[in-house]
């Protein structure tokens, strides 16, 4: 038999840590005009919405009884400010009140998200052979694609400054894009010289033609 009484309890606990999403509920979303929202998030609060809307069908979840779900714009926002800045998983996670997993969860999704309702709309992959032969009639046999940057001007984060002045006196980002077989586009800051966007690895395709193969690389 146990003597009652003679148990010690144990005290519960809290099983998740106490956050505050004050920040991003009262001062981002009721009180940051368009010119804070485009230097912090790269974009127009408007252009941030309409993201949120063509990303829902993807992002919306249920809420349960354990906690609420996060809105699609908070998920947004917090990928958003990740890819912005150069911040790590828990300072992010501090800024929006949430854990630094549910913020690399957040990133991956959206990620996932915009390839899967976005991607087709900016991307699309031509007739292979209508494309070569168009080049070819242009006086440029087996050829794929046509390879060209330019700078987009951008507002520099104030600490990395000296990594976005380009040649030309303002700050920006190479894009790079193919015309072609393949239009997919990519960037660098914009000191990056134009010759490092276009080394890229070359593979056969058709008839033993020799195409650009394009990839994606971290600035």
């Amino acid at each position: 038999m146990v003597a009652v009484g003679l148990v010690d309890t144990v005290e519960r606990r809290f099983w998740a840590q106490q956050t505050s999403t004050g920040w991003w509920d009262r001062i981002v979303l009721q009180v940051w005009d368009d010119s804070q929202w485009l230097r912090n998030f790269c974009m127009h609060k408007a252009t941030f919405l309409e993201l949120c809307e063509l990303l829902s069908p993807a992002l919306k979840r249920r809420k349960t009884k354990m906690r609420a779900a996060l809105t699609v714009e908070k998920q947004v926002a917090i990928a958003l400010w990740k890819l912005a800045m150069p911040d790590c998983y828990r300072s992010v996670g501090n800024q929006f009140g949430v854990g630094k997993s549910t913020v690399g969860t957040a990133v991956i999704q959206i990620a996932n998200a915009i390839t899967e309702l976005l991607l087709s709309r900016v991307m699309t992959l031509g007739n292979v052979q209508v494309i070569v032969d168009g080049f070819a009639a242009m006086g440029f046999p087996n050829c794929g694609g046509a390879i060209d940057g330019t700078h987009i001007p951008v507002l520099a984060p104030d600490h990395l400054v000296s990594q976005y002045i380009n040649c030309k006196g303002y700050f920006s980002m190479v894009l790079q894009a193919v015309r072609g077989l393949i239009p997919l586009p990519t960037h660098f800051p914009g000191p990056s010289h134009m010759n490092r966007e276009q080394q890229y690895p070359k593979s056969k395709g058709a008839n033993n033609s020799m195409f650009i193969g394009v990839n994606f690389q971290k600035a």
